[in-house]
């Protein structure tokens, strides 16, 4: 099974997008270890969110784009990794490994639609 596992920052916090050199040393390591292991497919990190933008589509309405930063909101998401695991309770796990790497991080861990689970799910 796959699952995105997406982490959260403090926006505010000037170190969640300017990592020391050995953060990203420690992380390299990781993702080293991880994709030599078969866990990881992908891992990206994402700009601040001054450098985004949210796109909103009310019913019935034309799609709007609105600029970042997005001020209502205090945590965005910082980046992802897309991980190989057995079930939801391996990926828990990893995603344990994944946020011990960081000082304060929130970590979804989410199981990814696979094709084969699209049957039995249309109009009932």
């Amino acid at each position: 099974m796959r699952f995105l596992m997406m982490h959260r920052l403090d926006e505010s916090a000037p170190e969640a997008w300017n990592p020391s050199p050995e953060f990203m040393a420690k992380m390299g390591a990781f993702i080293q270890d991880w994709t030599e292991r078969g866990i990881l497919i992908t891992a990206e990190g994402v700009h601040p969110s001054e450098k985004g933008a949210i796109v909103r589509k009310p019913r019935g309405a034309t799609p709007a784009a609105t600029d970042g930063p997005f001020t209502e909101t205090k945590e965005v998401i910082g980046g992802f990794a897309l991980v190989n695991a057995a079930d939801r309770a391996q990926a828990v796990e990893y995603a344990r490994q994944y946020a011990d790497l960081f000082d304060e991080i929130e970590v979804e861990v989410r199981q990814v639609v696979e094709f084969e689970d699209l049957e039995g799910m249309g109009a009932q």
